[in-house]
């Protein structure tokens, strides 16, 4: 008798790093591989990464990750990765310049000329979001203004998981979750949208063909089983964006609670069995074609920590590593509060529930009693009580409460964040007990695709899970960060929006 094949890989290539994670189909890891990639930024506000650093990165993290198993034993794989960023690629599949990252805020000045363009169609309904910068349909608007030479050049917009899927099979395709975050996509209709295309000049040849999660788009050929150590065949799975990848890993398939991603941005989301939109969030398509995830997004997350480490103190990779570990001892000194200090982390401007591409960070309530530690705990609340704005406004338009949260990625295993997250949201907060949520996203869905379980909620509810201690409210703590919010962090960035927005176009003197 044959052996079963019983090993499944899920990537995660995420905006810093690519890794590669083999799992059991119980949801053990087995083996990972992990490779970095920087960021360029050629302007400010711009970010740029290279196309093929994405597959070199997978290239070094899948050799790492095969050393420890015997290939033949993979029975498919599956990709999560960093959403919204792009590349254009010529005839010949050749990238025409450096990837748009999803970061990226160059498209921010063409929001009223391209909602102009869509003539009248409803954007949000169609798309299940708001019209908002960080889309990679407002980006190849602007390459059609300022770079128009390699727009007219593109064959093909591919987003990473559809490049990578092309280094791996040779063929065009991409996960219907991959095409969902891009702003170009009919999200119920589950086809791209005519009317967004058109007012991006583009046609829907220029975009990749649109495959189901978990579904075979195509199979690794022999110069890439060559260049990765994978076996030749093997299938190559439609996997979703990083943040429902997370989700799914979090075993958020079920109403009533939600995933939070602390990461460098901040992603909350909550399952929904019904398509609805809201300002509030963005609504995304969910683990298999017929779910959604209710999601919100705060683009200044752990990136604002990094923003104060390396701008005042000049500390990078391990340094800054110890300087946050030296800080975070240096909480239990200061109370809640940050002794007066409040902080609003738009960092890298506002999408729910402002929507607002201008929007700048703010500080307030500067003493000369305050110490690098005191702003260091007003970045770790200020992004709890962003969080929490945005979670009332999903549980408003649900009409139903989120009374469990599942912390993951890097910022959950800060134990004392966690429980200022507890604090402020005033519910428990759990750890998932995968590390890698969102590689453990796309590997259940490999695991589905690969016929190991019939439906993803099936397969997540065995191979995802949370730890089994939560982060628990304190009373004294909850009551006062309640009154905190209520008071100051509410009305705060509203009091301040139309004067931080002529603060900014008098920036551009």
């Amino acid at each position: 008798m044959t052996k079963r094949k019983a090993l499944i890989l899920g990537i995660d290539s995420s905006t810093t790093a690519c890794k590669a994670v083999v799992w059991d189909v119980n949801g053990q890891v087995v083996s990972s591989g992990k490779a970095g990639q920087g960021i360029l930024t050629p302007r400010p506000g711009w970010h740029e990464q290279p196309a093929r650093r994405w597959w070199l990165a997978l290239v070094r993290a899948l050799q790492q990750a095969l050393r420890g198993v015997e290939p033949t034993d993979l029975a498919g794989l599956a990709i999560a990765h960093q959403r919204e960023t792009f590349v254009p690629l010529d005839k010949t599949g050749t990238p025409l310049r450096d990837g748009i990252l999803w970061m990226d805020e160059r498209a921010a000045g063409l929001l009223a000329q391209f909602e102009t363009a869509l003539k009248g169609a409803n954007f949000h309904q169609l798309t299940g979001k708001p019209l908002s910068a960080n889309l990679t349909a407002v980006k190849i608007a602007w390459l059609r203004e300022n770079e128009p030479k390699i727009y007219e050049r593109t064959a093909h917009y591919l987003d990473v998981h559809a490049y990578l899927v092309k280094q791996l099979t040779g063929e065009l395709g991409t996960g219907l979750g991959s095409a969902d975050p891009t702003g170009l996509f009919d999200v119920q209709r589950h086809i791209w949208g005519e009317e967004v295309l058109s007012a991006c000049g583009i046609t829907a040849d220029q975009l990749p063909p649109v495959f189901p999660p978990g579904s075979v788009i195509g199979r690794v050929t022999r110069t890439a089983a060559r260049a990765t150590g994978l076996p030749q065949g093997l299938p190559v799975l439609a996997g979703l964006g990083d943040g429902q990848a997370g989700g799914v890993g979090a075993n958020i398939c079920l109403p009533g609670a939600a995933y939070l991603a602390l990461g460098t941005s901040v992603i909350s989301g909550s399952f929904s069995e019904q398509f609805v939109v809201n300002p509030a969030f963005r609504t995304m398509t969910g683990g298999d074609a017929h779910s959604y995830l209710l999601e919100t997004v705060l683009l200044g997350g752990t990136y604002t920590l990094d923003w104060m480490l390396g701008t005042f103190f000049g500390k990078k990779g391990a340094a800054a590593a110890r300087m946050r570990a030296s800080l975070d001892e240096s909480l239990d000194a200061i109370p809640p509060g940050s002794e007066g200090l409040v902080l609003v982390p738009y960092w890298n401007s506002a999408m729910n529930p402002y929507w607002e591409a201008s929007a700048s960070g703010i500080v307030a309530g500067w003493r000369g009693n305050h110490q690098p530690a005191h702003l260091y705990r007003a970045i770790l609340e200020g992004i709890a009580m962003e969080l929490r704005l945005q979670l009332e406004g999903v549980e408003t338009a649900l009409d139903s409460p989120l009374d469990r949260l599942a912390a993951m990625g890097g910022g959950s295993q800060n134990a004392r964040w966690c429980q200022i997250i507890a604090d402020v949201l005033g519910r428990p907060v759990y750890r998932t007990k995968a590390a890698e949520t969102a590689a453990l996203g796309a590997g259940i869905l490999a695991a589905v695709g690969a016929g190991f379980y019939p439906t993803t909620a099936e397969a997540a509810a065995v191979m995802a899970g949370w730890e089994g201690q939560a982060f628990l409210p304190r009373p004294e703590q909850m009551a006062f960060y309640s009154q905190l919010f209520e008071d100051v962090y509410r009305l705060l960035y509203p009091s301040l929006r139309e004067p931080l927005r002529r603060l900014a176009n008098m920036g551009r003197f």
